[in-house]
């Protein structure tokens, strides 16, 4: 395995296990899988054609292009275990939101109240792009938790779930060790400073029938199989035991974000083969210098020339930047995971290699899957001779790049915000 890997995942997030409150029921068989949805496939002999209006819309394709989707698809024959919202469920957000975060909650788990604070600031942050659903899914083993589901429904009929919500989970560490009757006392105390009717209120929170719902809701929950909490689907996907920080979770939303810039055909060829390409990237550092190959790599050139002259690099930042690596861009979502709807497959050509400063190559997770990432080369790596689309040398603003702010995702914590690529100015000569 080599030092370094350039890749543009196909996955959502790489999966990563994180603690959860248990549950002692049988493990949920849905799992959530990104693998690309070929669309569209190409044809084997036309050429490439003219525009024909619908952005990245051709007569005809390049034969190394396909269209994909890079977010999972349900097939014709799944069925979902998860019942779709409804006007029952507590909710915040346009039910059409681009992403639902749909999350099945205990309030006495500890990591359901750290995930309960991410959601709440995403809602803040994306009022017109984040819908968040609240299920209720009690787990036996914690003994109040039964307590603060029925006083949140009880708030609930006066207008107030979510004030109760954010209540019991940002005052968790407080209550979490009372006793039974303490935290009724509790609850009691937070309701009056929530204003509620206390008469309607006690009444509510004793009551038959909301003892019932979430009886029901427990029941529902155990018989889908759900492991633990917090519990919860993206947009109907399973996300379990998967990074739950405000970073990765605005990732995902820009992720899905990018689905609507997506182009829904290979680009239309719009280089000259007797002509010679400059690239100019205008970044907040200052500017870069590219020669562009496109004698030896023609399809990926034309592919870089399409999506900069039609706006598609704008603001985009360096993802991924590694001094002694890469400076690594080309993804709107900034996540590393996004594209621009199509893959083509790798032009390698012998003669060229990573051997010094400023090569320029395509990112790729294989040799048919180069779509809009792209990487500039610190030092040298001959580790991605063979593997990689060298299209191009920075011929000016190397010290620009050296400028860059270092971030690498695979090293995890917290992330500085990626230095900006503005625009991108193509010469032709």
């Amino acid at each position: 395995m080599m030092k370094h890997k350039i890749g543009l995942a196909l996955t959502l997030v790489s999966v990563l296990v994180l603690a959860a409150c248990g549950q002692q029921t049988p493990a949920a068989t849905a799992t959530l899988t990104a693998e690309p949805t070929v669309t569209s496939a190409p044809a084997a002999t036309l050429p490439a054609g003219e525009a024909t209006g619908e952005p990245g819309a051709v007569s005809g394709q390049p034969a190394t292009c396909s269209v994909v989707s890079m977010l999972p698809t349900p097939g014709p024959t799944e069925v979902s275990l998860f019942p779709p919202p409804t006007e029952e469920d507590w909710s915040e957000g346009p039910a059409d939101a681009e992403v639902t975060f749909m999350e099945y909650s205990d309030f006495q788990c500890p990591y359901c109240s750290a995930l309960a604070e991410v959601l709440k600031q995403l809602h803040q942050d994306y009022p017109d792009d984040v819908r968040v659903i609240f299920r209720h899914f009690p787990l036996s083993g914690h003994d109040k938790a039964l307590q603060g589901a029925e006083a949140a429904e009880a708030a609930g009929l006066q207008g107030k779930f979510w004030e109760m919500h954010d209540v019991l989970f940002e005052n968790q560490d407080e209550w979490a060790l009372m006793t039974a009757d303490d935290f009724d006392a509790w609850l009691l105390e937070q309701a009056e400073a929530l204003d509620l009717d206390m008469d309607q209120f006690e009444a509510d929170y004793t009551s038959d029938e909301i003892a019932e719902k979430i009886t029901t809701a427990q029941e529902r929950g155990a018989e889908i199989g759900i492991p633990g909490t917090p519990f919860m689907l993206v947009n109907g996907l399973i996300y379990y035991q998967r990074p739950r920080d405000y970073a990765s979770l605005s990732g995902i939303l820009n992720l899905f974000k990018l689905e609507d810039r997506q182009y829904t055909a290979c680009p239309p060829t719009v280089i000259d083969s007797g002509k010679d390409y400059t690239a100019t990237l205008h970044t907040e550092k200052g500017d870069v210098v590219i020669q562009l190959y496109d004698d030896v790599a023609p399809v990926t050139v034309n592919s870089f020339v399409f999506l900069a002259q039609d706006g598609w690099f704008d603001n985009v930042p360096f993802h991924r930047v590694m001094h002694d690596f890469v400076a690594q861009a080309g993804d709107p979502s900034g996540t590393g995971y996004g594209g621009p709807g199509y893959f083509f497959d790798n032009e390698i050509d012998s003669s060229l290699m990573f051997d010094k400063p400023g090569v320029v190559g395509m990112a790729n997770s294989g040799p048919t899957s180069n779509g809009s990432q792209f990487f500039i080369t610190y030092a040298a790596a001959p580790d991605l001779d063979g593997s990689y689309t060298i299209f191009g040398q920075v011929t000016e603003g190397m010290d620009v790049l050296q400028q860059i702010t270092e971030r690498n995702p695979d090293a995890g914590g917290d992330l500085p915000e990626g230095d900006k690529i503005l625009s991108i100015d193509i010469e032709e000569n």
